[in-house]
């Protein structure tokens, strides 16, 4: 009996172990899928350096081999090539006669010369007015004459010094006495000429010379004369305009009615205007025929530097996942972006850089993929 229940105790024991390693192995394994559920979740950089993989390069690998199992977007594209740009600044002004002059007198006197209508070209040196000399011509006799009398008193003078009948000092005299005589001459001869009132460039009378029997005194003015050949053309630019051009710079303007001309920089203020801070900004173009009138409104605009870009329709434009704005294009299959600047606007389109010299650029579609998206490209003319 005690052999029996010994045995009996001896199994139970065998029964409880069992029991126990049947309770002890789901623990264990619950307690290790926790840890490694754990590890995955909670410590996955640490897991994925410790395998020697980046997170950041192992999210790169799955998003790429993600974006590779899709399949391609249908895209339009176009192939654009970097060119020059003509870049420039445009300035609001007006045309300005080369030249403009009021020929005033210099002396009184009575307009005795038919008068010339405005709009008549003169040549320089042309006369406008003539007035009447009145008693110049018998100050110029009396001149004249007084003149010879001081010449004779002087050769006199001279010969009866040098045999010792007369002293230095009336040879002194006589000598003062030609010089007043040449000096009273001069003075009349001049007083003559400003008797007629000529034209000091070649021109355009803008008005009628003064009219037969008109009473002119000093600064009256005898006719308005404008050369319009060349022709200015005159603007203001800002202070930041102003550092980005130069004298003798490309420059050109349209006009009102349409006309384009072409000319050279030829003028930039060193003094800003006071209420507009904007300095004077002149630039010279040829008019042969006269056509362009002073005081016409015109838009001018001067080359700056040219750079390099690609002329792509605004439609192309596109931001990125941070607002960056650039376009989409296509390398090796895939869409790419580029960030790009903006240095031009046209009528043709846009000019940007920032892009390969030759690229492939998305115009249709490009809002469907992303970076690394495969893409089927169909391709239009740069026209379309």
């Amino acid at each position: 009996m005690l052999i029996y229940a010994g045995l009996a105790c001896s199994k139970g024991d065998r029964n409880s172990g069992k029991r126990f390693d049947m309770r002890i192995v789901p623990v264990l394994t619950a307690i290790l899928v926790c840890f490694a559920t754990y590890l995955v979740i909670m410590e996955r950089g640490l897991l994925l350096s410790y395998a020697g993989v980046a997170p950041a390069e192992a999210q790169e690998m799955a998003a790429k081999t993600a974006l590779e199992d899709k399949p391609a977007v249908s895209v339009v594209a176009i192939k654009s090539t970097e060119q020059p740009v003509a870049r420039g600044i445009v300035l609001r002004g007006q045309t300005e006669a080369f030249r403009l002059v009021e020929a005033k007198a210099e002396t009184t006197g009575l307009v005795i010369s038919q008068p010339l209508r405005k709009g008549s070209m003169v040549a320089k040196g042309e006369l406008l007015c003539q007035l009447d000399p009145g008693t110049m011509e018998a100050s110029m006799a009396e001149a004249k004459a007084r003149l010879a009398e001081a010449e004779a008193n002087n050769a006199v003078s001279t010969q009866l010094v040098a045999k010792g009948y007369a002293s230095e000092t009336t040879a002194i005299a006589r000598i003062a006495a030609l010089e007043g005589a040449h000096a009273v001459m001069k003075r009349t001869e001049k007083q003559i000429e400003k008797l007629k009132i000529t034209a000091p460039f070649a021109g355009l009378l803008e008005s009628d010379t003064a009219e037969l029997g008109a009473l002119m005194q000093p600064g009256a003015p005898c006719a308005t004369i404008i050369s319009l050949d060349p022709i200015k053309l005159v603007g203001f630019a800002t202070e930041q305009q102003v550092q980005r051009i130069s004298v003798g710079g490309l420059a050109g303007a349209r006009l009102i009615g349409g006309t384009e001309l072409v000319g050279k920089l030829s003028f930039i203020s060193r003094r800003a205007d006071r209420i507009t801070r904007t300095f004077r900004v002149e630039v010279t173009v040829p008019n042969p025929d006269m056509k362009i009138r002073d005081g016409s409104t015109a838009e001018i605009f001067i080359a700056l530097d040219g750079d390099k870009g690609h002329l792509l329709p605004q439609s192309a434009l596109t931001l990125d996942d941070i607002g960056r704005l650039g376009v989409r294009a296509a390398k090796d299959g895939k869409a790419v972006f580029y960030p790009i600047t903006i240095i031009n606007d046209s009528a043709e389109g846009i000019w940007v850089t920032g892009l390969p010299a030759e690229v492939t650029v998305i115009v249709v579609g490009q809002e469907f993929v992303i970076d690394g998206r495969r893409v089927a490209i169909s391709y239009r003319d740069d026209a379309s």
